[in-house]
């Protein structure tokens, strides 16, 4: 049974859905000549065994899924706006890279933050972002800092620089 916990954009958020990676494996085995609509319904379907899904939202998730079904097959696919705020910081798992977590997690608390925060530790996903460093920080999708637990002064004016730029 896959335990592992991959995040998705659903509604613009960005949410955790257990097992997800073995369910595509087994939907894409399953779903040769099958419409996108039955493909979706059986995605929600195996998703929702093992993960909660709020009625009110079952369609968006949906999408979601069938957005990852087909990034899983190799389609390309238009990714989802996100909405909010968006903090990932990148590192394997070191003292500063913890650190730079934590930090970050007391400084969105003291302003009163909203957002999503995700730490990425695997070294291929960390490539992606093209980074010569960790631990690194981006928020909104411009990286900050690059081989530093920045000081909180700096992160609250990094913060309310994009706050500000989304409203």
């Amino acid at each position: 049974m896959d335990n592992k916990t991959m995040q998705i954009q659903v509604g613009g958020r960005l949410t955790g859905v257990v097992g997800l990676e073995s369910i595509l494996a087994d939907v894409a085995q399953w779903a040769k000549g099958k419409e996108e609509a039955e493909i979706m319904v059986e995605l929600l379907r195996q998703v929702e065994v093992r993960n909660y899904i709020p009625s009110k939202i079952n369609e968006i998730y949906g999408k979601a899924l069938l957005r990852e079904y087909k990034k899983y097959l190799g389609e390309a696919v238009e990714e989802e706006a996100v909405a909010g705020l968006q903090v990932v910081i990148l590192g394997p798992g070191c003292v500063q890279c913890s650190s730079l977590e934590l930090r970050l997690r007391d400084v969105m608390a003291e302003m009163n933050l909203a957002g999503d925060l995700t730490h990425i530790t695997d070294a291929n996903d960390i490539a992606r972002y093209g980074v010569m460093g960790t631990p690194a920080l981006i928020i909104n999708g411009k990286v900050v800092a690059v081989g530093i637990v920045p000081e909180k002064k700096k992160i609250q004016a990094w913060l309310s620089d994009a706050v500000a730029k989304m409203a």
